[in-house]
C-alpha cells in the first residue's frame, strides 16, 4: 500500500528535525575546536574566521590531559573487564541451574536499576573511608576504588542482559558437551561463551561507556593523581577565562575511543541487545 503524501512529508520533516537536533551540537563542537579562542568566547560564528588546529596541540599542555586519558582508560577497561567476568559466572548459574533464592536474586539484581545512582554516593564514600581506617587500603582516590564504584552501575544490568542471552542458547549444547566428559567450567568456556559473543560484546561496550563518561562519582572519588577525563575537562575553566576551543577539541578526542569501539562492535551490540530483549 502506497503511503499518503502528507504522511511522507511528515516523515521527512520529522527526520530532518531529528538530524538537525543531533547534528547541530556536533557541528558546533567541531567548528569550535578549529576556531581561535576569540571566535568562540567573544562572538559566536557559524564558521571560523581563521581555521586553526592549535587547540588540539594546546589542550595537552593546558591541563594534564594525557594523564587523565590514561586514568580513564585504566578505570573503564578495568570496570568493563570485571563486570563481564563476574556477569558471565552469575548469568550462567542463573540461566542453567535451579537453586533456592534464584528468582529472588534475579528480582534483586533488576531492582537495583530502579534507584538513581546518587543514592549510593554517600554510602560508598563512608564504606571506603571505613575500609581505609580498618585495613589501610585506600579506595578513595585510587583506580581500584573507582572500578568497584562503577561495578555497582554496570554489573546488575550486565547480569540481567547475559541471563536473557544465555537463556536463548539451547541447553542441548551443554548436555552434548557433558556427554563428552566436559565439566561445568569447560562447558561455559568452550560452548556457551563462543555462542554468546554478541551478548558479551554488548555488555562490554555498555560497561565501558558507563565508566568512561561518568562525572559525579569521579569528582568525589578521585584526587589529582587518579582524576579521569570527565572531571579533568573542567580544568579548562580558570578564574580569568574558559578555553572553549580547547574544551571542544578535548571533547572530540575523548569521544574517539567510545565511538570507535561502538562502530567496531556495532553488529555484535545490536545482536546482543535484541537477543536479550526478545528473550
Amino acid at each position: 500500500m502506497r503511503e499518503p503524501t502528507w504522511f511522507r512529508l511528515l516523515r521527512v520533516a520529522g527526520l530532518t528535525a531529528l538530524v538537525l537536533f543531533t547534528g547541530l551540537p556536533l557541528y558546533v563542537m567541531v567548528t569550535s575546536a578549529i576556531k581561535p579562542l576569540e571566535d568562540v568566547r567573544d562572538t559566536f560564528q557559524w564558521w571560523p574566521s581563521v581555521v586553526t588546529f592549535q587547540p588540539f596541540v594546546d589542550m595537552w599542555s593546558t591541563v594534564a590531559l594525557a594523564d587523565y586519558f590514561v586514568n580513564s582508560t585504566i578505570v573503564a577497561a578495568g570496570a568493563a573487564s570485571a563486570s563481564v567476568l563476574i556477569a558471565l559466572f552469575a548469568a550462567y548459574a542463573i540461566s542453567r541451574y535451579r537453586f533456592r533464592g534464584r528468582d529472588l536474586f534475579r528480582i534483586t539484581v533488576l531492582s537495583t536499576q530502579m534507584f538513581p545512582g546518587i543514592l549510593f554516593l554517600l554510602p560508598l564514600y563512608l564504606i571506603y573511608a571505613a575500609i581505609g581506617q580498618a585495613t589501610g587500603i585506600l579506595l578513595q582516590g585510587s583506580h581500584l576504588g573507582l572500578v568497584i564504584t562503577y561495578l555497582t552501575f554496570s554489573l546488575p544490568f550486565s547480569i540481567w542482559m547475559l541471563v536473557g542471552y544465555f537463556d536463548s542458547i539451547p541447553v542441548e549444547l551443554d548436555e552434548a558437551a557433558r556427554i563428552d566428559g566436559a565439566g561445568p567450567l569447560t562447558v561455559l568456556w568452550r560452548v556457551v561463551i563462543p555462542a554468546a559473543r554478541p551478548g558479551i560484546a554488548a555488555v562490554s561496550v555498555y560497561a565501558f561507556m558507563t565508566a568512561w563518561g561518568e562525572t559525579l562519582f569521579a569528582s568525589i572519588m578521585t584526587d589529582s593523581d587518579s582524576r579521569t577525563l570527565a572531571v579533568g575537562l573542567r580544568e579548562y575553566s580558570t578564574e580569568s577565562s574558559v578555553y572553549w576551543n580547547e574544551v571542544m577539541a578535548a571533547s572530540l578526542v575523548v569521544s574517539v575511543p567510545v565511538v570507535a569501539g561502538f562502530l567496531l562492535l556495532q553488529r555484535y551490540l545490536v545482536q546482543g541487545l535484541t537477543a536479550g530483549a526478545v528473550k
